[in-house]
């Protein structure tokens, strides 16, 4: 597997968005997705829409067992995967054990390349640099989150990591970038 970058500038991850809701709900639906909660490509693609939505309207987790341990993750659906999760539900028509992110060919998932190649061209269309792939999504997530103040510890456990230095060079975050972490508490 070849190593590939998280995406730093939240202006090209805006960008890309915009790409996306151009293209298709679904393909920006994958992407922000990704990029909000770092759930493994393996595990998103296979996602139902009853895993994140029921009777009684959208849930507020969406737990996941990991195929390597046997556990169960809880991942938490923030307001922005509900804001496009809402629009892509009232986009197409459903039955609560389709895939979320369903192949327009049949009724199976979209395939991890076909989902590469989306986020890959997007990636391309705004001129981002670096090597660009489907961990990207789950990168982007740990950069971002470590810099707005998730502790290391945290996010080690969400990658399943040994060490803070794995998960520091899995996020891409070097020495430089370890000191400007905000801690706002904002009482």
């Amino acid at each position: 597997m070849e190593f590939v970058d998280p995406i730093r500038d939240v202006n090209k991850i805006n960008e890309i968005k915009d790409v996306l809701k151009k293209q298709s709900q679904r393909d920006l639906l994958l992407f922000v997705f990704g990029i909000n909660t770092g759930i493994k490509v393996s595990d998103l693609l296979y996602l139902r829409v009853k895993d994140v939505w029921d009777e009684s309207g959208m849930k507020e987790f969406l737990y996941v067992k990991d195929t390597t341990s046997g556990e169960v993750n809880a991942f938490y659906l923030n307001n922005m995967i509900k804001k496009e999760l809402s629009e892509y539900l009232q986009t197409i028509e459903y039955e609560y054990s389709d895939f979320l992110f369903k192949s327009k060919k049949d009724n199976q998932p979209i395939s991890r390349q076909q989902a590469y190649r989306i986020i890959n061209h997007a990636a391309r269309e705004v001129g981002i640099p670096g090597k660009i792939g489907m961990h990207t999504l789950r990168k982007t997530f740990g950069y971002h989150a470590y810099l707005k103040g998730i502790a290391i510890s945290i996010l080690m456990d969400i990658y399943n990591h040994h060490s803070p230095s794995e998960t520091f060079k899995y996020i891409g975050i070097n020495k430089e970038e370890k000191s400007l972490v905000k801690v706002d508490v904002n009482l």
